[in-house]
């Protein structure tokens, strides 16, 4: 078996989910597409490279990410780093010729998005995607095969929403994440970027493209302490987002993100509906998806007519070897999931799964939205 070292650039939250889906993946998955070994990490202190080594097994940490990239014994590696250092990292990977599997977003801008996916389309010969892995539910999956079978029929509209409370106490501090220079964008960038990706991938084959939006950017909270003085600073980002879409076909709909969302946790939620059905899903209900058969005829107290629970549970495909499929979902499953078929594709699998393309793409729709919200009208989604 093909063995292949791993370099994880920046290890915060979602570094850390990313090293523990290698770990992971020997364990649920049989045969293995390669074998990862996880080699370097990247991080901002010394400190927290040494207890990455720790943690999760690393043979050497650094605080330069050149050194990963500069390895002969490392041909895959991962972008976590905040937002605005994923542009210039992104373009020495892509000329290094490593295998590349970055977080959301692409990039800070659609402008150094636009260039780092013409880059990676330039310099074939590595597999370079996206961490949207909310793609790789078994109920997400489940919906694209229904959908692919001509379940929805003609899409007249569609709804979603990914809604957190995670900035409600506007005591939280300004970290980078609420600067418009670094971050490109509050919650339309950090929740609106997964919503878009995951409706385009369900919409576009029966939609077509979305193509223009029109949109609310909000800033409730306009100013937040300073991490380190306690000084009150300006937020120049978005705390919510409503965005009315259009499609080539004529369908139309609402995408909303929120971080001032009061009483939810993790809510990703859509409905789809259409001339002959109509699905749903929540991510706090990961285990289900919801359909409605139109076709199934209306009868006396309501005969086999009614909304249906598809349990998809932990289903996911072969060679998925974990033989608990009746089992609850598990976010972490969905990274899991998610890295195994970038890991499939380096073994020579299908590359159909999201790349740098798509990445730009929900780049260019959260540019529309702020472009829209910005002139108070529509916008194309360029």
């Amino acid at each position: 078996m093909q063995e292949m070292g791993v370099g994880i650039v920046g290890y915060g939250f979602i570094g850390k989910v990313h090293a523990f889906a290698h770990q992971a993946i020997p364990f649920m998955y049989d045969p293995l597409p390669v074998r990862a070994r996880l080699i370097g990490v990247c991080t901002a202190t010394e400190a927290s490279g040494r207890k990455a080594q720790e943690s999760a097994g690393f043979e050497f940490a650094t605080t330069d990410a050149a050194e990963l990239l500069a390895r002969d014994d490392i041909q895959i590696i991962h972008c976590c780093t905040p937002n605005d250092a994923h542009y210039s990292f992104l373009r020495d990977a892509i000329a290094s010729g490593k295998h590349i599997y970055c977080d959301k977003p692409l990039t800070r801008t659609v402008t150094e998005a636009d260039e780092i996916a013409t880059a990676a389309r330039l310099n074939p010969g590595a597999i370079r995607r996206m961490t949207f892995h909310y793609r790789f539910i078994p109920a997400i999956l489940r919906a694209q095969q229904l959908i692919a079978e001509d379940f929805l029929g003609e899409v007249y509209h569609f709804r979603g929403a990914y809604l957190h409370a995670g900035y409600l106490d506007p005591k939280r501090p300004r970290t980078w994440r609420l600067e418009m220079d670094k971050s490109g964008g509050g919650a339309i960038m950090d929740l609106g970027a997964h919503l878009y990706d995951l409706m385009r991938c369900l919409l576009t084959p029966v939609t077509g493209k979305m193509t223009e939006v029109n949109a609310q950017l909000q800033t409730r909270i306009p100013q937040r302490p300073d991490p380190k003085t306690g000084e009150l600073k300006p937020v120049d980002v978005d705390d919510i987002a409503v965005a009315q879409v259009k499609t080539a076909s004529g369908a139309i709909g609402v995408l909303e993100a929120s971080r001032l969302a009061t009483g939810v946790q993790d809510e990703l939620r859509f409905e789809i509906h259409g001339s002959k059905g109509a699905i749903s899903f929540n991510l706090m209900e990961p285990n289900f998806l919801t359909i409605y058969d139109a076709s199934i005829p209306e009868a006396a107290l309501g005969g086999n007519r009614g909304p249906q629970r598809i349990e998809s549970v932990a289903r996911f495909p072969k060679p998925y070897a974990f033989n608990v499929t009746k089992n609850t979902l598990g976010w972490p499953q969905m990274h899991i999931h998610s890295l195994f078929d970038f890991l499939s594709a380096i073994g020579g699998g299908e590359d159909n799964g999201p790349n740098f393309d798509d990445g730009l793409a929900a780049n260019r729709f959260v540019d529309a939205c702020q472009r829209s919200a910005q002139q108070a009208g529509w916008a194309s989604i360029r």
